[in-house]
């Protein structure tokens, strides 16, 4: 069976690499099936948010053989280049007992984006299958849906903070997903760090005209504030924390 593919996306400082992290906790207590958690984004934090020990990314895995290659390092014998690539390439996946991880990371030089880009789809196509879930913490610009990278997306979940400029975005992101056919099973918005959990009414205009699905709002928890200035992972604030509580109903709407 085709794992269910859930993509989160938003600007930049919506608190989406959060709401990611903590989603993955909850589709991993469910036991419904294994979990894959993928961070597409170059500027790649989602293991900390989930406190995963992060031996390598992509990035730095071609990085690595980069060097190799310049200092005269020489492929194992018996193996060919492109099977030496796919071998090394395979240790950025990390496996966890609840879930497993796959982090894109950065590179250095001109070109190096799009090549990631690519071992990238190319792990996610090799490992998809052995999952239920898969979840994908995006950057910003959405670089990885516009290019294909993803698989099939299920649920796009658009993160806005409690602003108009959040949700012109997410705006703007959804109708990216429509120009290039992406057809997603679900398309919603959340918005976050909301004062009391309420949006203000300018803000709901804004969800109007831009005619998004308002999925729920979460509140501005000072549980996760506290967690990030601590460094502890945020995705394990209490499952009583106001944000795990409005975020529950938000997944079961979503019926993960």
């Amino acid at each position: 069976m085709r794992p269910m593919t859930i993509a989160v996306a938003g600007k930049g400082g919506t608190g989406k690499t959060t709401v990611c992290g903590i989603l993955i906790e909850y589709l991993s207590k469910k036991n419904d099936g294994a979990v894959l958690a993928v961070d597409a984004d170059p500027n790649s934090n989602l293991n900390e948010v989930l406190g995963v020990e992060l031996p390598a990314t992509l990035g730095d895995i071609r990085e690595q053989m980069l060097r190799g290659e310049a200092d005269g390092g020489e492929v194992p014998a018996g193996m060919t280049k492109q099977e030496y690539a796919e071998f090394r390439f395979g240790d950025a996946l990390v496996e966890g007992a609840r879930y497993d991880m796959l982090v894109m990371g950065r590179t250095q030089g001109k070109g190096c984006y799009c090549f990631v880009n690519g071992v990238l789809k190319t792990q996610v196509d090799k490992h998809s299958a052995a999952y239920r879930y898969i979840v994908v913490d995006n950057e910003a610009g959405m670089e990885h849906i516009s290019r294909g990278i993803l698989p099939a997306i299920d649920v796009l979940l658009l993160l806005s903070d409690s602003s108009r400029r959040g949700v012109q975005a997410a705006g703007r992101i959804a109708r990216m997903a429509e120009e290039l056919k992406l057809n997603p099973g679900k398309v919603g918005l959340v918005v976050n760090r909301t004062p009391g959990g309420v949006p203000d009414p300018g803000v709901l205009e804004e969800v109007a005209a831009q005619k998004l699905e308002l999925l729920g709002a979460l509140p501005d928890d000072q549980a996760v504030y506290r967690y990030d200035c601590e460094g502890r992972p945020s995705s394990a604030v209490p499952e009583d924390s106001p944000v795990k509580q409005a975020l529950r109903p938000i997944i079961e709407k979503l019926g993960l």
